[in-house]
């Protein structure tokens, strides 16, 4: 497919229900655009960088998300399904503090919770587990500050 190379400046446009096909659009430079309710199949958007952006309601299917960096966002109530998360880390996951548009001074947040996830080899390093719920898990080998949980629920 050969493309004609036409770069355009649109400002004070709509182009609101226009659909784009076989279009190459690599290194633009969106700024202060509405892209709401839009959707996209089959778009390579790697190495993009994305910044004050509101993704909410958003949903990603079949995507290769390998590397990508999230900071200073916003997860709560997000679903995450069928994922491969080798080698992933969590870094200063909080709740939310004063100040925070979705405070709440009670602490009544809904829990984080896993369900039939594969953690098996992961490492949990000050953390605050408080309240926390294990049901139904296989727990062999689990260690505590290096003591086998197996080994004191047999000692009661």
């Amino acid at each position: 497919m050969s493309l004609k190379a036409e770069p355009r400046d649109l400002k004070n446009v709509d182009i609101s229900v226009s659909k784009w096909q076989e279009v190459r659009a690599e290194e633009l430079d969106i700024d202060n655009v509405s892209l709401a309710k839009t959707t996209m199949n089959n778009v390579n958007m790697s190495e993009m960088t994305l910044n004050d952006v509101n993704m909410r309601e958003t949903k990603i299917s079949n995507a290769n998300l390998s590397g990508l960096g999230i900071q200073h966002a916003n997860f709560s109530h997000a679903v995450i399904d069928h994922v491969h998360l080798f080698g992933t880390e969590f870094h200063h996951v909080v709740l939310p503090m004063e100040g925070d548009g979705n405070y709440k001074p009670d602490g009544l947040y809904k829990p984080v919770s896993f369900h039939n996830c594969n953690l098996s080899n992961g490492q949990l390093r000050n953390c605050d587990l408080t309240n926390v719920e294990i049901t139904d898990c296989d727990i062999t080998g689990l260690k505590i500050n290096g003591i086998l949980i197996s080994d004191l629920i047999k000692d009661k």
